[in-house]
């Protein structure tokens, strides 16, 4: 419960499928009417072929907020995975929050199902006993699955109860979809001796048992009738139309609906049973039926045409997303009105430029910390100001997120808004390279089917956009670590040969004509060093000078070390050289000073100070510096012993 409001949770899937989203709708109405707010939790393809590869969308199903809620919803059949259901219901009770199953079977949970086996059973005598059927065949779905099997002991009773004799060739298994079916008829059609109907498992099947005979020039009704199963839109739009069972999902909304009240009232709840009813058509031979064929047709036709429109605009914003330079700039790029009425959360540690999210293995990762990057109407309330996905102090809040769902975090206070719209939230998972990255909330103003065929595609394209920005993210900042490699001195940091040429020449137009000094630095006794304390403690003092040039040199000089111990800076403007190679000795001094070592880290300098007028020649300005910097060192080499290094 929050602020008095009794939290339903539904686990689905498809809700841009006109059932599913007359189911929420029915929901919905039902529970706003008792003070409750509905949370939909779904996703948008089917995990049943592909469960042990653990679909990515599938994460959406961790992130009920179990403290919150009062009552979860599971549409088994939709989710189409006994793995998820299961976890689900184990971590609610857990949680001790209820769990009403819809279209499935679990022991200990009420569950509210359709009487598929009456249903089925109503088709398979209509068939058999009203159109007089001698030769029937049967178009099963899997091998080994509950309702295949089922409905194939349905048809071997009716045929006993009507003395037709049943062998195992009166079954061809289509595997409930389209291709497994097409296959299955070519073979039954190379049999001499046809049946005269098909009564098929599912619709389509049916469909596609039609489609095949056609192609055979086989009529339906006249030679072989046909009927399905389960009542979809599509059936009304084949020629024939095609004889089936309903099984409204209307009957399972309000049940489902009754139910969840009835448990949030403290009441008990038990199994119960909503029988489909027939919906005979041409394919069996009876007069044609539509039943609001004209409003399917038109949702149908509504949703083909905005899909086109969408996918153009979805994937300019996905571009946009990916090519972004900054994760607010990436943000910013969601705004528009294909994707009003959404939140998108994420986890924060997408934005690391250093790693590549996406190859870090889902159980390795660690718990995912949640923020919000953006809100769609903040982003319309301030668009006359520029495109702001949120405000700064929201967008960039470091607080750690430490319960991973989706009443938790900086979006809770606006989670907890929304529940008054009396809408429900509608929950996406966000998902790249089968890696899930976070969610996105939907809080359509009404239940438009359009709206929420949009989702599934603003879904996909926020999941790409993102993605695509985390891969860009993290190629550049490779691409950045191998130009410094290449540019720069592996040791020092320095700029290399290359790195300093680079730099030099697109920094000469700039400073034409201006005063341009080279003072070069050389470590004093790096032979020494090396031979009594190691190549290390050599490599350690180069290393020593190269940070005290830099740090004595302006920043806007151009260091650089092409090789052993001599290291040079190019100053551009006015600078006193001989105030800059004190400052180098001066740091010099600090550091031996402190370091411990038993050795001193000294250098000799020399400088060259010209004007970058046309013909400068750079190469010939190092030497004179070299020059220069050799005469000191000689010099100070008459000065000092060896043992000058010693401590």
């Amino acid at each position: 419960m929050v602020n008095n409001k009794r939290l339903v949770a539904l686990c689905t899937s498809r809700i841009y499928d006109p059932q599913i989203n007359g189911f929420i709708k029915n929901l919905n109405e039902k529970l706003v009417r008792e003070n409750c707010a509905l949370l939909v939790f779904a996703i948008n393809s089917d995990i049943y072929w592909d469960e042990n590869l653990k679909p990515a969308e599938a994460y959406v199903y961790d992130l009920l907020p179990y403290d919150d809620l009062d009552c979860i919803i599971i549409m088994d059949e939709k989710i189409k995975s006994k793995t998820v259901s299961e976890k689900i219901i184990k971590n609610a009770a857990e949680s001790k929050v209820s769990v009403i199953v819809v279209d499935g079977h679990y022991e200990g949970t009420p569950c509210i199902n359709f009487d598929y086996a009456k249903g089925f059973e109503t088709i398979v005598r209509h068939m058999i006993e009203h159109h007089h059927v001698k030769n029937p065949h049967m178009m099963a779905g899997l091998r080994n699955n509950y309702f295949s099997d089922q409905r194939i002991d349905i048809f071997k009773k009716v045929l006993a109860e009507n003395n037709i004799p049943f062998d195992e060739s009166r079954i061809s298994y289509g595997d409930f979809w389209a291709d497994p079916t097409i296959e299955a008829m070519h073979k039954l059609l190379k049999r001499s001796n046809l049946p005269d109907a098909i009564i098929c498992a599912n619709d389509i099947m049916a469909l596609n048992v039609c489609g095949v005979l056609k192609t055979a020039h086989i009529s339906v009704p006249r030679d072989i009738l046909v009927s399905g199963f389960d009542g979809y839109d599509e059936i009304f739009f084949s020629n024939p139309k095609i004889t089936s069972v309903s099984c409204d999902i209307m009957l399972l909304s309000d049940a489902a609906a009754d139910a969840a009240l009835s448990i949030l009232n403290g009441k008990e709840v038990n199994d119960s049973y909503i029988e489909p009813f027939l919906m005979p058509n041409e394919s069996c031979g009876c007069h044609s039926h539509t039943w609001h064929a004209q409003s399917i047709l038109s949702s149908f036709n509504n949703n083909f045409y905005r899909h086109q429109e969408d996918m153009r605009i979805l994937y300019d914003i996905a571009s946009n997303m990916e090519t972004a330079l900054t994760p607010w700039d990436m943000a910013a790029a969601i705004h528009h009105h294909k994707t009003k009425h959404h939140l998108c959360v994420v986890d924060s540690r997408i934005f690391d430029p250093e790693q590549n999210y996406f190859v870090i293995p889902e159980e390795e990762s660690g718990k995912k910390d949640l923020h919000i990057i953006n809100d769609a109407d903040y982003a319309e309330e301030n668009r006359f100001e520029g495109r702001f996905p949120l405000p700064e102090d929201v967008f960039y809040d470091t607080t750690v997120n430490d319960k991973e769902n989706v009443m938790s975090g900086n979006y809770r206070k606006r989670m907890i808004e929304l529940l008054d719209t009396g809408y429900p939230l509608i929950f996406n998972a966000l998902d790249y390279m089968n890696k899930p990255m976070g969610f996105t909330c939907y809080y359509f103003e009404d239940y438009m089917i359009t709206d929420y065929s949009r989702a599934v595609n603003v879904t996909n394209a926020l999941s790409m956009g993102i993605g695509g920005f985390v891969n860009m993210q993290y190629q550049r900042y490779l691409l950045d670590k191998m130009n410094s490699m290449y540019n720069h001195d592996a040791l020092t940091g320095l700029y290399n040969r290359i790195g300093f040429t680079i730099a030099f020449d697109k920094a000469l137009p700039e400073h034409k004509n201006e005063p341009v000094t080279v003072i070069m630095s050389d470590l004093d006794g790096l032979k020494y060093i090396n031979d009594t304390f190691g190549h290390a403690e050599g490599d350690r003092a180069i290393s020593t000078v190269a940070t005290a040039l830099m740090s004595a040199v302006p920043k806007t000089a151009l260091s650089a070390r092409f090789g052993g111990d001599e290291l040079f800076s190019v100053i551009f403007g006015e600078c006193n050289s001989d105030a800059i190679m004190k400052r180098i000795d001066k740091i010099l001094d600090d550091y031996n000073a402190c370091s411990n070592l038993k050795y001193k880290v000294l250098t000799s300098s020399g400088a060259f100070k010209t004007t970058l007028a046309d013909g400068f020649d750079i190469k010939a300005a190092i030497k004179i510096a070299d020059k220069e910097m050799y005469e000191v060192k000689a010099f100070k080499r008459q000065r000092r012993l060896n043992s000058d290094f010693i401590q």
